[in-house]
């Protein structure tokens, strides 16, 4: 099987996690920007932060045998500085460019502020303008109501829903999402968040079409090779290949697709460990 996660923090993850991740079948991955762990106070860390992810993390994930693309934004958890993140914003579009670059993301809500609306808007429609994938981070804990302000702002603005994944989901949040043609998230982590057994019954409940797991791995208590164990349960659960597939392969490859800069290479030679060079 071919798979591709979605959305992973590798910034975060050590080289021994992309050596686990290429042996259990992890070949293809998309990093969205997201919070460091403290704010930021200038617009040039932001920016060294984003050729980070586009850059050097892409090279080093190549040494590991793993095609690393990433998403490009200022993520919710740093909006309430609105000045801050409008001049972040102001100077996006060169990293946007770039062509390891493949989505507008993870942008939405943290804890559903007016701030983080106006920065979510704002976003949502440089993505729109530019025809590019959009990658949106529900709240960890107002989650329904931010589910229901990123669904309302994604109909009254009229953008392309096929071309918008809102990530996160869990049970409460499903109905809402389904309102809409974009694609849905599913986040699994050993404590938090959702588990194997949670998906494969929320995949029941509203089926597969359309649908992404992945694993994000930040830095809490997080797990580089949740697809892995999601795949085994939802086989052991019933689930045929055929959907198991589709979900770890087939329907990222055609969300992040829309993008031309999108060529998944699955045939990367990992650079023998005794040679490797930081």
């Amino acid at each position: 099987m071919r798979i591709i996660e979605p959305h992973i923090h590798m910034y975060s993850r050590t080289t021994d996690d992309y050596q686990a991740m290429w042996e259990a079948g992890i070949r293809v991955i998309v990093e969205p920007a997201f919070w460091l762990g403290q704010n930021r106070r200038y617009a040039g860390t932001f920016y060294d932060y984003f050729a980070h992810i586009l850059e050097f993390e892409t090279e080093r994930a190549r040494k590991f045998g793993i095609d690393h693309y990433a998403a490009i934004a200022v993520n919710p958890k740093e909006c309430d500085d609105l000045d801050l993140a409008n001049e972040v914003i102001d100077g996006i579009d060169e990293y946007l460019d770039h062509p390891r670059c493949v989505a507008v993301g993870e942008i939405g809500m943290n804890m559903n502020t007016e701030n983080e609306i106006a920065c979510f808007r704002r976003q949502l429609l440089i993505a729109e303008q530019r025809a590019m994938p959009v990658v949106i981070h529900l709240p960890h804990i107002p989650k329904k109501e931010g589910a229901r302000i990123a669904v309302d702002i994604i109909k009254a603005e009229g953008v392309t829903q096929k071309r918008i994944i809102i990530d996160h989901n869990t049970e409460e949040t499903m109905e809402i999402g389904r309102e809409t043609d974009c694609y849905l998230g599913l986040t699994v982590y050993p404590y938090s968040k959702l588990n194997p057994e949670r998906v494969s019954m929320i995949l029941r409940e509203w089926g597969t079409g359309q649908v992404m797991i992945a694993g994000s791995a930040d830095w809490g208590v997080s797990d580089p090779l949740s697809l892995i164990k999601v795949a085994d349960y939802l086989l052991q659960d019933g689930h045929d290949e055929a959907t198991i597939n589709g979900i770890l392969h087939d329907q990222p490859a055609a969300f992040y697709g829309v993008s031309p800069n999108f060529k998944p290479d699955f045939d990367l030679t990992p650079v023998p460990v005794s040679e490797y060079q930081r």
